[in-house]
C-alpha cells in the first residue's frame, strides 16, 4: 500500500511517497480501509525536525487520526464490526497510509450524517480544545482568546467557548476576511497576530496553539487570575526565558500550563470526540475543511500549511 514518511526533517520536500506492505490485524485490532487523514499542525512540526528530540526519527509516519471502514477484524474482535465506518486516533503518527490496523477499542463508530472528512476535520482538534478549556478552568461567563484561531484546533475552541457561554471570545488571525468567517463561528472580537485591535483589555482564558517568540507578552493580556493553556508551537517554541514575563506579572497570580492530549485517559478521551461527533451531525458544531488532496500531495499539503495558507483542516484521500 502507499504510506508517506518523512524521508528527511526540514522542507515539505522531506516527505516521501513509499510503498510498504499492507496491515495485518493481530488480536484485538480492526484493519481500517482509509477515506480521510487529517493533516494537523503537529505534522508540520514533528516534519520540521523540531521534535527530534522527542523521540522522533526520520523515516517517521506522520497523521494521528483517520476515518474510514472496518475490512478485517483480528482473533477476539466482533465480526460484526466489518464493514462499520469508523474514525480513531492512531497515537502520535501512523496515519498518512492506505490501511491501518488499529486496537478495537479505540475505534469510534461515525454518525450516519457525518463524512468521513468531517470526522477528521473535528475528531483530534475538538477533543484538544474541549480539554484545553477544561485545563483553563473555564466557565460560562468568562472572557477567551484564542491565539492562531483559524487552526483546526483553534476553530474548535472559538465554537466550544462561543457554545459554552464566554462573555467574549476574541481571536488572532492574519486577514480581515479569515476574521470574518471566524465570527460566523462565534468569535465576537478579531485581533491581529500581535493581539491588537478592538477587543477586551484583558482575558480570563487564554488558548494559545502557536507559541513562539511572541508567546510571552500575552501574558500582559490575561486578566488578574487569568490563565493560559499552550496546546501547539506552530511558530516554534517559546523563548526558554519566558517565565520571566510571567513573574513580572506576579501581583495578578496568573496560571500557565502546557496541555498535551497524551496526559488525558484514552476512554475520556473517546468519549469528548463521540459526542462531538454526535453535535456535528446534528448541525450543532461545524467542521471547517480547507481543501481535500490526494494522499500522494502530502508535499503540497504541508507546503500550504507551512505557508499558512489553511483555514480549518487539509485532508487527505488515499
Amino acid at each position: 500500500m502507499r504510506a508517506v514518511e518523512i524521508r528527511t526533517f526540514g522542507a515539505p520536500e522531506g516527505l516521501a511517497v513509499i510503498d510498504v506492505p499492507s496491515p495485518v490485524p493481530a488480536e484485538g485490532e480492526v484493519l481500517i480501509t482509509v477515506e480521510a487523514i487529517g493533516v494537523g499542525g503537529v505534522d508540520t512540526v514533528i516534519r520540521s525536525g523540531a521534535l527530534a528530540g522527542f523521540g522522533f526519527q526520520e523515516g517517521f509516519i506522520p497523521g494521528n487520526e483517520v476515518a474510514g471502514t472496518v475490512t478485517a477484524v483480528g482473533g477476539g474482535v466482533d465480526p460484526a464490526l466489518a464493514g462499520r465506518r469508523v474514525w480513531t486516533f492512531t497515537g502520535e503518527g501512523g496515519g498518512y497510509v492506505g490501511q491501518v490496523a488499529v486496537p478495537a477499542d479505540r475505534i469510534l463508530p461515525l454518525p450516519d450524517d457525518l463524512s468521513a472528512t468531517d470526522a477528521v476535520a473535528i475528531g483530534t482538534s475538538g477533543m484538544v480544545a474541549r480539554f484545553a478549556l477544561a485545563h483553563a478552568h473555564f466557565v460560562p461567563g468568562e472572557s477567551v482568546l484564542v491565539r492562531g484561531a483559524a487552526g483546526s484546533i483553534g476553530i474548535m475552541a472559538v465554537q466550544l467557548a462561543a457554545h459554552g457561554g464566554a462573555s467574549a471570545v476574541a481571536v488572532t488571525t492574519s486577514s480581515a476576511e479569515r476574521g470574518e468567517r471566524l465570527r460566523e463561528l462565534g468569535a465576537t472580537h478579531v485581533l491581529d497576530r500581535s493581539g491588537e485591535g478592538d477587543g477586551p483589555s484583558g482575558f480570563d482564558v487564554i488558548v494559545d496553539i502557536v507559541s513562539g517568540v511572541d508567546m510571552p507578552s500575552f501574558f500582559d493580556r490575561l486578566n488578574p487570575n487569568g490563565r493560559m493553556v499552550l496546546v501547539g508551537v506552530v511558530a516554534g517554541m517559546p523563548p526558554a526565558d519566558f517565565g520571566a514575563k510571567l513573574m513580572a506579572n506576579f501581583r495578578k497570580s496568573l496560571s500557565f500550563v502546557a496541555f498535551s492530549a497524551d496526559s488525558i485517559p484514552e476512554p475520556d478521551r473517546r468519549a469528548v470526540s463521540a459526542e462531538h461527533f454526535g453535535a456535528a451531525a446534528r448541525g450543532e458544531l461545524r467542521p471547517v475543511v480547507h481543501e481535500v488532496l490526494p494522499l500522494e500531495e502530502a508535499v503540497l499539503a504541508h507546503r500550504k500549511m507551512d505557508d499558512g495558507e489553511v483555514f480549518g483542516r487539509i485532508v487527505l484521500t488515499p
